[in-house]
């Protein structure tokens, strides 16, 4: 009876493995600026339109062309903290590198490295006083100091009803300066998504 059963055993997982190894995969590329949404969750797509949208949005208005007159140069920039307030898991760090590229990209601002950046290239300029000619060797204290500071928040509401969901984000962005605290800008995107899903899983 012990012996029925083993085999039986082996059978069973033997029937399994060959179950497993006939499972297929399909892998399909795409561009990387098509939309895709399986989900219906926040992804790289909302990430990189919200950008755009906000920082041509930023950049048409008034405090870029009255600081551009009064100081006489294009603003230096930096941005600081995201803060990811919604119900979803979303990678901050992706949507902070869309806006860097923005700005930088668009010509009509400086751009200073951020914090943590910064810090690695502190280090190497120190490591280049120690070990550089004095010819190649980067000076301490001629960084740029930025003029303003991008921050800002993503927020998500959720409404839920049988399978079909209602999802709003919203990304709030303010521009301030670094020297009086001003806000110079307040931007606001709204994104909203319709999500059904099927009783079955299908």
């Amino acid at each position: 009876m012990e012996r029925y059963y083993r085999i039986i055993i082996t059978c069973g997982v033997f029937t399994l493995g060959l179950l497993s190894g006939c499972a297929s995969v399909k892998v399909t590329r795409t561009e990387v600026t098509k939309t895709v949404d399986l989900s219906g969750r926040w992804n790289d797509t909302d990430s990189r339109l919200v950008s755009e949208e906000m920082i041509k949005d930023c950049l048409a208005r008034p405090w870029l062309g009255e600081f551009t007159t009064k100081a006489g140069k294009s603003p230096y920039v930096i941005v600081g903290t995201v803060l990811n307030r919604s119900s979803e898991h979303i990678d901050a760090q992706l949507f902070i590198k869309d806006l860097e590229a923005d700005l930088l990209n668009s010509g009509k601002v400086k751009f200073v490295a951020s914090k943590e950046p910064r810090q690695e290239i502190r280090e190497e300029r120190a490591d280049q006083t120690r070990f550089s000619s004095k010819e190649t060797a980067k000076a301490f204290g001629r960084e740029s100091g930025a003029d303003f500071m991008l921050q800002g928040t993503i927020n998500s509401v959720t409404d839920e009803l049988k399978g079909k969901s209602s999802i709003l984000y919203q990304v709030n962005l303010e521009l301030v300066n670094l020297e009086t605290n001003e806000k110079a800008w307040i931007g606001q995107k709204k994104i909203k998504k319709i999500v059904s899903r099927s009783a079955f899983g299908l």
